[in-house]
């Protein structure tokens, strides 16, 4: 049998940081949970055109912060920002809670595994072909600047009566290694035949990359105070 491991669960805790953060005792741990869920359900639902791959949640004492990455800010911001403040006040009664919204912009959209999963998504839905779809996902993609995606299609593709799987890559993808940044996304795709479960990973290149120029900068700041102790 396969072993498989999701990408994110994988590097979380050790590359990545958890998307909610917060501390509970055993007892309300179970219904913040939910919380939690039940906001990320109703923010995906009422703006699915917004592209927005990751919610992240942070809570203290008195308010809970919910900073939304979006691909499209503008659909959820609305005309001077009308429609965040309804957003705040929906979701304030959904949870009982003071709610803060940030919004974030995300910059390549085409570098981000669960925003091409709905792009592939949406195109099958409209009865595309699914293999000029793949193709056209990958070299888009690969043209972003990503250093390698694979992509994977599960069910009755082109209609056919029996369900089968494709899977194409480009690039380089390496699972196993932790410093890679690997991104995945998940995205079910309803046809008139049946749905499509649709798996995208990314490879964003490394995590050392962003922390070389840091590094570089304490380790000259750690040397300077030896100078100064020798003379």
């Amino acid at each position: 049998m396969g072993q498989k491991v999701n990408p994110i669960g994988f590097r979380t805790g050790i590359m990545l940081d958890w998307k909610s953060r917060w501390y509970a005792s055993k007892k309300e741990f179970a219904d913040l949970l939910i919380e939690d869920q039940k906001i990320r359900a109703f923010i995906n639902k009422k703006y699915k055109s917004a592209g927005i791959p990751e919610i992240h949640i942070e809570r203290t004492r008195d308010e809970v912060k919910v900073v939304l990455h979006a691909a499209r800010p503008g659909v959820i911001i609305g005309r001077k920002g009308t429609q965040v403040e309804q957003l705040q006040d929906e979701l304030q009664g959904l949870v009982g809670r003071r709610i803060n919204i940030k919004i974030e912009e995300i910059n390549r959209p085409e570098l981000q595994a669960h925003l091409v999963a709905e792009d592939i998504a949406e195109q099958l839905s409209k009865r595309a072909a699914f293999r000029r779809t793949i193709k056209r996902a990958l070299e888009q993609t690969m043209e972003a600047g990503a250093k390698g995606i694979k992509i994977q299609m599960a069910g009755r593709l082109g209609g056919s009566e029996m369900a089968r799987r494709e899977k194409q890559i480009a690039g380089s993808m390496p699972l196993s290694t932790l410093r890679a940044k690997i991104d995945y996304g998940f995205v079910e795709a309803k046809t008139p035949q049946g749905h499509i479960g649709i798996q995208v990973w990314i490879n964003q290149g490394e995590y050392e990359d962003q922390n070389d120029g840091a590094d570089a900068q304490e380790g000259q700041a750690s040397k300077k105070p030896k100078r100064a102790y020798k003379r």
